[in-house]
């Protein structure tokens, strides 16, 4: 398939992980189209924003039009009957737009029993109905983000405290996924119609348990940092005053699933997945973690 013609659109724009699949686009070329709420800004000045309502069918209608491949990242909504209306809305705007191929974004792995948390449930429901709809759809199912370590809560205890703190058991092994990968492993799936109505579970190249993160933060800075595994109320508790309590319950559910032994090795991929199916190099955590500027949390 030749690049002349296209036009990528990209739910979630304005995210960290849609943010990250906008700026890869832009930054190979591509013409690259946001959308995200309204009164959001777009992260890269130089790419067009449509600004609008999932739930609100004309304004994903009109974000695609002319629109020949779209990067689906939903917001972090919960309500299975309101996120179930957003995915009809994508998948009939972009079949009627005659979408060549759509890459669905499910933000975490999906257990492949049902969970009674909606964070994985509306992510299931959502990919079913993107997949049934009509139009190729890749679902890409990444586990959980270094990103989300880069934070104040984060950030502040392990540049004062010397501690990683984080709501999963420590001896849970997790392949930790940055946001750049991720927008490289959806871009690259933007173009590989051999994965249509595929999921597809990657993570990063490095997988370790807490003590093992820990030991890595701890080379990469030079100085002893500890593991210490969050009770997730406490997480909940502190997300909420950022996200709102809706959002940060659905979150939390995340890591309430892992910590059972039911989820116990939900997010222990395989690192060759990454490289093998969609031809991406992952970032080792180390290289990860020296680039970032952690002496602002002080």
């Amino acid at each position: 398939m030749t690049e002349q013609g296209r036009q990528y659109l990209v739910f979630g724009a304005t995210g960290g992980q849609g943010g990250a699949v906008v700026r890869t686009l832009a930054e190979r070329g591509h013409p690259v189209r946001g959308f995200a709420r309204r009164g959001a800004e777009p992260a890269d000045s130089g790419v067009s924003l449509v600004a609008g309502d999932l739930a609100d069918p004309a304004a994903v209608r009109e974000a695609f039009a002319g629109v020949t491949h779209a990067a689906v990242t939903l917001p972090l909504v919960y309500d299975t009957p309101t996120v179930a209306d957003y995915a009809r809305n994508i998948a009939d705007a972009a079949r009627q737009a005659g979408v060549q191929q759509l890459v669905y974004n499910t933000n975490t792995c999906i257990p492949n029993d049902t969970t009674p948390y909606p964070a994985y449930e509306t992510r299931r429901i959502t990919a079913e109905i993107l997949v049934d709809s009509g139009v190729p759809t890749v679902v890409l199912c990444p586990p959980v983000y270094l990103e989300n370590l880069f934070n104040p809560g984060v950030g502040g205890a392990l540049a004062n405290q010397n501690v990683l703190a984080y709501p999963l058991p420590a001896d849970r092994r997790v392949a930790w996924l940055s946001h750049d990968d991720l927008a490289a492993a959806m871009v690259a799936a933007l173009d590989r119609p051999d994965l249509v109505g595929r999921s597809v579970q990657f993570g990063g190249g490095d997988v370790v348990t807490g003590p093992e993160l820990a030991a890595i933060f701890s080379t990469a800075l030079g100085r002893q940092i500890n593991y210490l595994p969050l009770e997730v109320d406490a997480f909940q508790e502190g997300l909420a005053f950022a996200l709102g309590a809706e959002a940060a319950t659905g979150v939390a559910g995340i890591y309430r699933w892992v910590g059972q032994d039911a989820g116990r090795d939900l997010f222990d991929l395989d690192p060759a997945t990454l490289p093998k199916v969609l031809n991406v190099t992952p970032t080792p955590i180390a290289e990860w973690v020296v680039a970032r500027p952690w002496q602002q949390f002080a």
